[in-house]
C-alpha cells in the first residue's frame, strides 16, 4: 500500500479552502491548507484571467512549501456591468457583505435581462517545482436578487439565484451546491483526471 500523497490548497479563504476540501474527499491523496504553513504568502492576483492568477498563486505555494498545490481563481461575471466584478470580485470591498452591497447598488432598478450573471472558476495544479500540470473550468449561469436570500455558502452566494434549483446558492445545501457549482464542475474534472492517472508524478509515495 503507498504513502499518502500530500496536496495543499493554495487558498487563505477558509469558506472557500473548506469547499475545495470536502470535494475532494475520498481522492486518494492527503489534503492539507495553508494553515499549516503559517509563514506562506499569497502573491498578488496581477494576472489577467482566472487561470492566470491560479496558476500564479499555486506556482508560488509550490516553490515556498515543495508541495503540490492546487489552487482557483473565481469570480462573478455580471455582462451588464461589462464582466464586473469579474476578476476583482474579491476586491471590490472588504467583506461579503460589502461585496453584496457593492454588487447591489449597481444592479439597482435592474430589469430582468440585465440580471444574467455566471460564475466561472479556474483549478490549476502545481508540481512540487512549480510547475503547471492541469487547468480545469467550470461555469455556471443563474441572476442577481434584488436582495440576499439564504444563511449558507459565501462570497455572492446569497444574491446568485440559480434557476433549476428555484434558490440561491446560499439556500442550497453544500451537497446541493457543489453538485452544480462552477468550482464542483472544475474539481471533478480534476478528479477524474487524477482518477484516470493523467499526472503520474502525483501517484507516487510522496512521504507523509
Amino acid at each position: 500500500m503507498t504513502d499518502p500523497r500530500r496536496l495543499l490548497i493554495a487558498s487563505q479563504n477558509p469558506g472557500k479552502a473548506r469547499e475545495i476540501a470536502a470535494l475532494l474527499k475520498g481522492l486518494p491523496v492527503q489534503v492539507r491548507s495553508l494553515a499549516d504553513f503559517p509563514g506562506v504568502v499569497l502573491p498578488e492576483e496581477t494576472g489577467e484571467t482566472f487561470a492566470a492568477n491560479a496558476a500564479l498563486k499555486a506556482a508560488t505555494v509550490s516553490r515556498a512549501t515543495g508541495e503540490w498545490a492546487l489552487a482557483d481563481d473565481s469570480g462573478l461575471v455580471v455582462p451588464a456591468l461589462e464582466g464586473a466584478p469579474g476578476l476583482h470580485s474579491a476586491r471590490v470591498a472588504e467583506t461579503d457583505e460589502g461585496r453584496i452591497a457593492w454588487l447591489l447598488e449597481r444592479m439597482a432598478d435592474r430589469p430582468a435581462p440585465e440580471r444574467e450573471a455566471y460564475f466561472v472558476c479556474v483549478v490549476v495544479l502545481t508540481d512540487p517545482e512549480g510547475k503547471v500540470r492541469g487547468t480545469w473550468e467550470g461555469r455556471v449561469e443563474g441572476r442577481i436578487l434584488e436582495a440576499p436570500r439564504g444563511a449558507g455558502g459565501f462570497g455572492y452566494d446569497p444574491v446568485f439565484f440559480y434557476e433549476s434549483a428555484g434558490r440561491s446558492f446560499a439556500e442550497m445545501t453544500r451537497e446541493e451546491k457543489a453538485a452544480v457549482s462552477h468550482r464542483g464542475q472544475a474539481l471533478r474534472q480534476f478528479r477524474a483526471a487524477l482518477s484516470a492517472r493523467a499526472f503520474p508524478q502525483l501517484l507516487e509515495a510522496q512521504g507523509a
